[in-house]
């Protein structure tokens, strides 16, 4: 079974954080969320969400993927933590998916990830940091590679079912997707 990170910070996206968690759970994933600190986290919208555990009881573990919910100022405070930054930077090392989704594919962006490859993120993110390696789109959900982005709280859903493609495959997905009674395009 896949096993997951989503490290959950003061601030972050709510819709984004438990769309990613329940729709992976939905998969049969091991999904771990992981606060920077100890303590509830208060999301950019007031819901109150309790990490399973902390960063640092976490930080030796192997994991399949690291997924960052964004939101403001919660993607502010995974870019200015160091743990953060290294956690990504061994998971690209060992060849393991880093995702991240709104503000947050600016942390992909600062760890060196996002050199040389596709990605997207919410209008404006990406832009303001003249990333002259990335090439940024407009798209829902970017894959290249083991890098997934997503543009925000609209298509955390997308984002969301693409991680479960990617780690459990496409059965896996449209076993999820079928019950939740999406509209077809």
């Amino acid at each position: 079974m896949a096993r997951v990170l989503v490290p959950i910070a003061q601030g972050c996206e709510e819709l984004e954080a438990v769309t990613i968690i329940d729709l992976l759970r939905r998969a049969g994933i091991e999904v771990v969320t992981a606060g920077l600190e100890e303590g509830p986290v208060t999301c950019s919208r007031g819901v109150v969400l309790v990490p399973d555990t902390t960063l640092d009881r976490v930080l030796d573990q192997d994991f399949d993927m690291v997924v960052l919910p964004g939101g403001l100022p919660g993607a502010d405070h995974l870019q200015a933590d160091p743990r953060i930054r290294q956690l990504l930077q061994r998971m690209a090392e060992k060849g393991r998916y880093t995702a991240a989704i709104c503000a947050a594919p600016k942390v992909l962006a600062s760890a060196g990830l996002l050199d040389g490859r596709e990605a997207t993120s919410y209008p404006g993110v990406l832009e303001s940091m003249s990333l002259a390696g990335t090439r940024l789109l407009e798209q829902p959900v970017v894959a290249d590679d083991k890098v997934i982005t997503s543009r925000g709280p609209g298509t955390a859903m997308d984002f969301a079912l693409a991680l479960i493609e990617k780690l459990a495959g496409r059965e896996a997905r449209e076993a999820v997707e079928k019950p939740l009674m999406r509209p077809s395009a």
